[in-house]
Protein backbone atom coordinates (compact mmCIF):
# COMPACT_ATOMS: atom_id res chain seq x y z
CA UNK A 1 0.00 0.00 0.00
CA UNK A 2 2.85 2.36 0.74
CA UNK A 3 4.26 1.74 -2.72
CA UNK A 4 0.96 2.51 -4.47
CA UNK A 5 0.38 5.55 -2.31
CA UNK A 6 3.35 7.18 -3.99
CA UNK A 7 1.34 7.33 -7.23
CA UNK A 8 -1.47 9.43 -5.69
CA UNK A 9 0.01 12.51 -7.39
CA UNK A 10 -1.25 11.12 -10.72
CA UNK A 11 -4.86 11.79 -9.73
CA UNK A 12 -3.97 15.27 -8.48
CA UNK A 13 -2.70 16.40 -11.90
CA UNK A 14 -5.34 17.55 -14.31
CA UNK A 15 -5.91 15.89 -17.67
CA UNK A 16 -5.01 19.09 -19.50
CA UNK A 17 -1.53 19.05 -17.94
CA UNK A 18 -1.06 15.43 -18.96
CA UNK A 19 -2.03 16.22 -22.53
CA UNK A 20 0.33 19.18 -22.57
CA UNK A 21 3.19 17.02 -21.24
CA UNK A 22 2.42 14.36 -23.87
CA UNK A 23 2.42 16.95 -26.66
CA UNK A 24 5.72 18.40 -25.45
CA UNK A 25 7.22 14.91 -25.36
CA UNK A 26 6.08 14.07 -28.91
CA UNK A 27 7.30 17.38 -30.33
CA UNK A 28 10.63 16.96 -28.52
CA UNK A 29 11.03 13.46 -29.94
CA UNK A 30 10.34 14.60 -33.50
CA UNK A 31 12.67 17.60 -33.22
CA UNK A 32 15.55 15.55 -31.76
CA UNK A 33 15.10 12.78 -34.33
CA UNK A 34 15.05 15.30 -37.21
CA UNK A 35 18.10 17.15 -35.86
CA UNK A 36 20.14 13.97 -35.47
CA UNK A 37 19.13 12.75 -38.95
CA UNK A 38 20.12 16.08 -40.50
CA UNK A 39 23.41 16.11 -38.63
CA UNK A 40 24.23 12.57 -39.78
CA UNK A 41 23.56 13.44 -43.44
CA UNK A 42 25.59 16.62 -43.22
CA UNK A 43 28.59 14.96 -41.61
CA UNK A 44 28.34 11.98 -43.99
CA UNK A 45 28.71 14.35 -46.95
CA UNK A 46 31.75 15.94 -45.34
CA UNK A 47 33.27 12.51 -44.76
CA UNK A 48 32.70 11.49 -48.39
CA UNK A 49 34.07 14.80 -49.69
CA UNK A 50 37.45 14.37 -48.01
CA UNK A 51 38.20 11.06 -46.34
CA UNK A 52 41.95 11.70 -46.12
CA UNK A 53 42.04 15.31 -44.92
CA UNK A 54 38.92 15.22 -42.70
CA UNK A 55 39.20 12.23 -40.37
CA UNK A 56 37.06 13.95 -37.73
CA UNK A 57 34.07 13.83 -40.11
CA UNK A 58 34.36 10.06 -40.43
CA UNK A 59 34.54 9.70 -36.64
CA UNK A 60 31.54 12.00 -36.05
CA UNK A 61 29.48 10.31 -38.75
CA UNK A 62 30.09 6.86 -37.30
CA UNK A 63 29.51 8.12 -33.76
CA UNK A 64 26.13 9.69 -34.49
CA UNK A 65 25.13 6.39 -36.03
CA UNK A 66 25.11 4.92 -32.54
CA UNK A 67 22.32 7.24 -31.37
CA UNK A 68 19.83 5.08 -29.49
CA UNK A 69 16.15 5.55 -30.33
CA UNK A 70 15.35 4.42 -26.79
CA UNK A 71 17.54 7.22 -25.42
CA UNK A 72 15.75 9.75 -27.64
CA UNK A 73 12.34 8.48 -26.51
CA UNK A 74 13.31 8.56 -22.81
CA UNK A 75 14.76 12.05 -23.20
CA UNK A 76 11.53 13.25 -24.85
CA UNK A 77 9.46 11.75 -22.02
CA UNK A 78 11.67 13.41 -19.42
CA UNK A 79 11.27 16.75 -21.21
CA UNK A 80 7.52 16.26 -21.09
CA UNK A 81 7.62 15.45 -17.37
CA UNK A 82 9.32 18.78 -16.67
CA UNK A 83 6.03 20.47 -17.58
CA UNK A 84 4.28 18.70 -14.69
CA UNK A 85 4.51 19.83 -11.10
CA UNK A 86 5.89 16.63 -9.53
CA UNK A 87 6.28 16.04 -5.79
CA UNK A 88 9.75 15.94 -4.22
CA UNK A 89 10.40 12.14 -4.39
CA UNK A 90 9.47 11.94 -8.06
CA UNK A 91 11.33 15.10 -8.94
CA UNK A 92 14.52 13.53 -7.54
CA UNK A 93 13.87 10.29 -9.46
CA UNK A 94 13.42 12.21 -12.69
CA UNK A 95 16.78 13.87 -12.11
CA UNK A 96 18.38 10.44 -11.68
CA UNK A 97 16.76 9.30 -14.92
CA UNK A 98 18.15 12.39 -16.68
CA UNK A 99 21.64 11.49 -15.56
CA UNK A 100 21.37 7.81 -16.48
CA UNK A 101 19.76 8.46 -19.90
CA UNK A 102 22.11 11.21 -21.04
CA UNK A 103 25.10 9.49 -19.46
CA UNK A 104 24.33 6.20 -21.22
CA UNK A 105 23.99 7.92 -24.60
CA UNK A 106 27.22 9.88 -24.05
CA UNK A 107 29.10 6.70 -23.14
CA UNK A 108 27.74 5.00 -26.27
CA UNK A 109 29.06 7.91 -28.34
CA UNK A 110 32.50 7.77 -26.70
CA UNK A 111 32.61 3.97 -26.96
CA UNK A 112 31.98 4.03 -30.70
CA UNK A 113 34.32 6.99 -31.24
CA UNK A 114 37.13 5.05 -29.56
CA UNK A 115 36.43 2.03 -31.77
CA UNK A 116 36.44 4.08 -34.97
CA UNK A 117 39.54 6.07 -34.00
CA UNK A 118 41.60 3.02 -33.02
CA UNK A 119 40.48 1.14 -36.14
CA UNK A 120 41.44 4.11 -38.32
CA UNK A 121 44.83 4.42 -36.62
CA UNK A 122 45.79 0.77 -37.01
CA UNK A 123 44.39 0.69 -40.56
CA UNK A 124 46.50 3.68 -41.60
CA UNK A 125 49.67 2.06 -40.19
CA UNK A 126 49.00 -1.40 -41.64
CA UNK A 127 50.39 -2.65 -44.95
CA UNK A 128 47.04 -4.24 -45.85
CA UNK A 129 44.07 -2.03 -44.82
CA UNK A 130 41.68 -4.96 -45.34
CA UNK A 131 43.59 -7.27 -43.00
CA UNK A 132 41.77 -8.49 -39.85
CA UNK A 133 42.25 -6.65 -36.57
CA UNK A 134 45.57 -7.30 -34.89
CA UNK A 135 46.01 -8.52 -31.32
CA UNK A 136 47.25 -5.10 -30.22
CA UNK A 137 44.19 -3.41 -31.73
CA UNK A 138 41.84 -5.77 -29.89
CA UNK A 139 43.76 -5.41 -26.62
CA UNK A 140 43.85 -1.61 -26.76
CA UNK A 141 40.17 -1.38 -27.68
CA UNK A 142 39.17 -3.71 -24.85
CA UNK A 143 41.24 -1.80 -22.27
CA UNK A 144 39.82 1.62 -23.22
CA UNK A 145 36.21 0.40 -23.21
CA UNK A 146 36.64 -1.37 -19.87
CA UNK A 147 37.90 1.83 -18.26
CA UNK A 148 35.09 3.89 -19.85
CA UNK A 149 32.22 1.66 -18.71
CA UNK A 150 33.72 1.21 -15.23
CA UNK A 151 33.84 4.98 -14.75
CA UNK A 152 30.23 5.32 -15.97
CA UNK A 153 29.01 2.59 -13.61
CA UNK A 154 30.71 4.25 -10.64
CA UNK A 155 29.24 7.62 -11.64
CA UNK A 156 25.71 6.13 -11.80
CA UNK A 157 26.09 4.54 -8.37
CA UNK A 158 27.36 7.82 -6.92
CA UNK A 159 24.43 9.72 -8.50
CA UNK A 160 21.97 7.30 -6.90
CA UNK A 161 23.43 8.16 -3.48
CA UNK A 162 25.48 5.00 -2.98
CA UNK A 163 28.83 5.46 -1.26
CA UNK A 164 31.41 4.14 -3.71
CA UNK A 165 34.52 4.94 -1.66
CA UNK A 166 34.82 1.43 -0.25
CA UNK A 167 34.10 -0.04 -3.67
CA UNK A 168 36.82 2.07 -5.33
CA UNK A 169 39.28 1.16 -2.57
CA UNK A 170 38.46 -2.52 -3.02
CA UNK A 171 39.02 -2.23 -6.76
CA UNK A 172 42.37 -0.55 -6.14
CA UNK A 173 43.58 -3.15 -3.65
CA UNK A 174 42.32 -6.00 -5.83
CA UNK A 175 43.97 -4.48 -8.87
CA UNK A 176 47.31 -4.22 -7.07
CA UNK A 177 47.07 -7.82 -5.87
CA UNK A 178 46.23 -9.09 -9.35
CA UNK A 179 48.99 -7.00 -10.91
CA UNK A 180 51.58 -8.43 -8.52
CA UNK A 181 50.38 -11.96 -9.17
CA UNK A 182 50.52 -11.69 -12.95
CA UNK A 183 53.22 -9.05 -13.37
CA UNK A 184 55.17 -11.18 -15.86
CA UNK A 185 52.09 -11.75 -17.99
CA UNK A 186 51.15 -8.07 -17.81
CA UNK A 187 54.71 -7.15 -18.77
CA UNK A 188 54.44 -9.29 -21.88
CA UNK A 189 51.00 -7.86 -22.68
CA UNK A 190 52.23 -4.28 -22.50
CA UNK A 191 55.32 -5.27 -24.48
CA UNK A 192 53.01 -6.67 -27.16
CA UNK A 193 51.14 -3.37 -27.21
CA UNK A 194 54.45 -1.49 -27.47
CA UNK A 195 55.53 -3.66 -30.42
CA UNK A 196 52.22 -3.02 -32.17
CA UNK A 197 52.38 0.76 -31.70
CA UNK A 198 56.11 1.37 -32.18
CA UNK A 199 56.52 -1.39 -34.85
CA UNK A 200 60.23 -2.22 -34.50
CA UNK A 201 59.40 -5.23 -36.68
CA UNK A 202 56.39 -6.86 -38.33
CA UNK A 203 55.38 -10.35 -39.41
CA UNK A 204 57.67 -11.44 -42.24
CA UNK A 205 60.64 -9.23 -41.29
CA UNK A 206 64.10 -10.82 -41.13
CA UNK A 207 65.58 -9.96 -37.72
CA UNK A 208 68.46 -10.90 -35.45
CA UNK A 209 67.87 -10.74 -31.69
CA UNK A 210 69.83 -12.28 -28.83
CA UNK A 211 71.84 -14.44 -31.23
CA UNK A 212 68.73 -15.76 -33.04
CA UNK A 213 68.47 -15.03 -36.77
CA UNK A 214 65.25 -15.68 -38.67
CA UNK A 215 61.92 -14.28 -39.88
CA UNK A 216 59.02 -13.22 -37.64
CA UNK A 217 56.05 -15.60 -37.95
CA UNK A 218 53.66 -14.24 -35.31
CA UNK A 219 53.49 -11.54 -32.64
CA UNK A 220 51.15 -12.78 -29.91
CA UNK A 221 49.89 -11.36 -26.63
CA UNK A 222 52.69 -12.95 -24.61
CA UNK A 223 55.31 -14.30 -27.03
CA UNK A 224 56.76 -13.70 -30.47
CA UNK A 225 57.49 -16.68 -32.73
CA UNK A 226 60.55 -16.56 -35.01
CA UNK A 227 61.35 -19.11 -37.69
CA UNK A 228 65.11 -19.48 -37.40
CA UNK A 229 67.34 -19.74 -40.47
CA UNK A 230 68.21 -23.28 -39.41
CA UNK A 231 64.52 -24.26 -39.59
CA UNK A 232 63.33 -24.52 -35.98
CA UNK A 233 60.79 -22.19 -34.40
CA UNK A 234 62.10 -19.97 -31.59
CA UNK A 235 59.59 -18.58 -29.07
CA UNK A 236 60.68 -15.44 -27.19
CA UNK A 237 58.69 -13.57 -24.51
CA UNK A 238 57.74 -10.07 -25.68
CA UNK A 239 59.22 -8.40 -22.59
CA UNK A 240 62.54 -10.21 -23.06
CA UNK A 241 62.48 -9.34 -26.76
CA UNK A 242 62.30 -5.60 -26.10
CA UNK A 243 65.15 -5.79 -23.59
CA UNK A 244 67.56 -6.84 -26.35
CA UNK A 245 68.80 -5.05 -29.45
CA UNK A 246 66.78 -6.04 -32.51
CA UNK A 247 68.44 -5.81 -35.93
CA UNK A 248 65.82 -5.61 -38.70
CA UNK A 249 67.39 -6.52 -42.05
CA UNK A 250 64.19 -6.20 -44.07
CA UNK A 251 64.14 -2.44 -43.55
CA UNK A 252 67.68 -2.07 -44.81
CA UNK A 253 67.73 0.53 -47.60
CA UNK A 254 71.12 -0.60 -48.96
CA UNK A 255 74.19 -2.58 -47.94
CA UNK A 256 77.61 -1.02 -47.35
CA UNK A 257 80.44 -3.32 -48.39
CA UNK A 258 84.06 -2.77 -47.34
CA UNK A 259 86.75 -5.35 -48.02
CA UNK A 260 90.56 -5.20 -47.76
CA UNK A 261 92.93 -6.31 -50.52
CA UNK A 262 96.44 -7.37 -49.41
CA UNK A 263 99.12 -7.42 -52.12
CA UNK A 264 102.77 -8.39 -52.19
CA UNK A 265 104.91 -5.56 -50.71
CA UNK A 266 107.30 -6.01 -53.67
CA UNK A 267 104.59 -4.68 -56.04
CA UNK A 268 106.04 -1.80 -58.16
CA UNK A 269 104.88 1.70 -57.25
CA UNK A 270 103.55 2.37 -60.75
CA UNK A 271 101.36 -0.73 -60.56
CA UNK A 272 100.17 0.12 -57.04
CA UNK A 273 99.23 3.63 -58.23
CA UNK A 274 97.05 2.13 -60.98
CA UNK A 275 95.16 -0.36 -58.79
CA UNK A 276 92.58 2.02 -57.08
CA UNK A 277 91.31 3.31 -60.46
CA UNK A 278 91.07 -0.22 -61.85
CA UNK A 279 89.15 -1.39 -58.76
CA UNK A 280 86.73 1.50 -59.25
CA UNK A 281 86.09 0.33 -62.83
CA UNK A 282 85.37 -3.20 -61.60
CA UNK A 283 82.82 -1.98 -59.03
CA UNK A 284 81.06 0.44 -61.37
CA UNK A 285 80.51 -2.33 -63.95
CA UNK A 286 78.05 -4.00 -61.54
CA UNK A 287 74.31 -3.27 -61.53
CA UNK A 288 72.56 -1.52 -58.64
CA UNK A 289 75.89 -0.51 -57.09
CA UNK A 290 77.17 2.90 -56.00
CA UNK A 291 80.96 3.18 -55.73
CA UNK A 292 82.28 5.05 -52.70
CA UNK A 293 86.10 4.84 -52.63
CA UNK A 294 89.20 2.73 -53.20
CA UNK A 295 92.50 3.67 -51.52
CA UNK A 296 95.90 2.36 -50.55
CA UNK A 297 95.20 2.29 -46.84
CA UNK A 298 98.44 1.03 -45.31
CA UNK A 299 101.95 -0.12 -46.19
CA UNK A 300 103.75 -2.64 -43.99
CA UNK A 301 106.68 -4.99 -44.42
CA UNK A 302 104.19 -7.80 -44.99
CA UNK A 303 101.73 -6.31 -47.50
CA UNK A 304 100.27 -3.34 -49.33
CA UNK A 305 96.76 -2.94 -47.90
CA UNK A 306 94.07 -1.51 -50.18
CA UNK A 307 90.49 -0.85 -49.05
CA UNK A 308 87.45 -0.82 -51.36
CA UNK A 309 84.05 0.55 -50.22
CA UNK A 310 80.82 0.50 -52.22
CA UNK A 311 77.06 0.28 -51.64
CA UNK A 312 74.69 -2.36 -52.98
CA UNK A 313 71.45 -0.45 -53.59
CA UNK A 314 69.24 -3.57 -53.42
CA UNK A 315 68.92 -4.87 -49.82
CA UNK A 316 68.28 -8.49 -50.85
CA UNK A 317 70.99 -10.78 -49.48
CA UNK A 318 71.16 -12.83 -52.70
CA UNK A 319 71.83 -9.69 -54.76
CA UNK A 320 74.53 -8.64 -52.29
CA UNK A 321 76.31 -12.01 -52.57
CA UNK A 322 76.09 -12.04 -56.39
CA UNK A 323 77.57 -8.54 -56.57
CA UNK A 324 80.32 -9.36 -54.09
CA UNK A 325 81.23 -12.46 -56.08
CA UNK A 326 81.53 -10.53 -59.34
CA UNK A 327 83.68 -7.85 -57.69
CA UNK A 328 86.01 -10.44 -56.17
CA UNK A 329 86.33 -12.35 -59.45
CA UNK A 330 87.08 -9.11 -61.27
CA UNK A 331 89.72 -8.32 -58.66
CA UNK A 332 91.39 -11.71 -59.20
CA UNK A 333 91.42 -11.11 -62.96
CA UNK A 334 93.02 -7.71 -62.37
CA UNK A 335 95.74 -9.22 -60.16
CA UNK A 336 96.45 -11.82 -62.83
CA UNK A 337 96.60 -9.13 -65.53
CA UNK A 338 99.00 -6.91 -63.57
CA UNK A 339 101.09 -9.82 -62.44
CA UNK A 340 100.78 -9.10 -58.73
CA UNK A 341 100.02 -11.49 -55.93
CA UNK A 342 98.88 -11.41 -52.37
CA UNK A 343 101.30 -14.08 -51.06
CA UNK A 344 103.33 -12.93 -48.11
CA UNK A 345 107.06 -13.78 -47.79
CA UNK A 346 107.66 -17.32 -46.60
CA UNK A 347 108.97 -17.72 -43.10
CA UNK A 348 110.52 -20.86 -41.72
CA UNK A 349 110.46 -22.17 -38.17
CA UNK A 350 113.35 -24.42 -37.01
CA UNK A 351 112.72 -26.66 -34.02
CA UNK A 352 115.67 -28.00 -32.08
CA UNK A 353 114.40 -30.54 -29.57
CA UNK A 354 117.65 -30.41 -27.60
CA UNK A 355 118.10 -26.65 -27.32
CA UNK A 356 114.51 -25.46 -27.50
CA UNK A 357 112.45 -23.55 -30.06
CA UNK A 358 114.16 -21.07 -32.38
CA UNK A 359 112.19 -18.66 -34.59
CA UNK A 360 114.02 -17.51 -37.69
CA UNK A 361 113.22 -15.20 -40.56
CA UNK A 362 113.21 -15.72 -44.31
CA UNK A 363 115.91 -18.16 -45.46
CA UNK A 364 118.49 -17.04 -48.01
CA UNK A 365 119.50 -18.86 -51.14
CA UNK A 366 122.45 -20.71 -49.57
CA UNK A 367 121.42 -24.05 -48.13
CA UNK A 368 123.94 -24.15 -45.31
CA UNK A 369 121.47 -25.41 -42.73
CA UNK A 370 121.97 -22.36 -40.53
CA UNK A 371 119.34 -19.72 -39.76
CA UNK A 372 119.93 -16.21 -41.09
CA UNK A 373 118.91 -14.54 -37.79
CA UNK A 374 120.32 -15.26 -34.35
CA UNK A 375 118.28 -17.93 -32.61
CA UNK A 376 115.77 -16.78 -30.01
CA UNK A 377 115.59 -19.39 -27.29
CA UNK A 378 112.18 -19.77 -25.58
CA UNK A 379 111.85 -21.24 -22.12
CA UNK A 380 114.20 -21.40 -19.15
CA UNK A 381 117.94 -21.39 -19.78
CA UNK A 382 120.22 -23.94 -18.11
CA UNK A 383 123.41 -22.56 -16.52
Amino acid sequence: MKFWSQFNFVRSIELENWLTAGAVAVVSFLLMHAAIAWGRRRIARLAEAGKSDRPYAEVLSATLGRTSMLAIALTAILIGLTVLDLPAPWDLRVRHLWFITLGMQLVLYIDHALSVTSRRYFRSHAKDPDAPATVAHTLLNWAMKTVLWTIFLLAVLANLGINISAFVASLGIGGIAVALAVQNILGDLFASLSIAVDKPFEVGDAIVVNGVSGSVEKVGLKTTRIRADSGEQVVIANADLLKNTVRNYKRMANRRVAFPLLLDPATPVAVAREIPARLKEIVERQESVRFDRAHLKNVTQDALEFEVVYFVLVPAYGTFMDTQQQVLLGTLELMEELGVGNVRPVQRVAVDMAKGLHVVGEDDDEDDGRPDLPPARLGPRTV
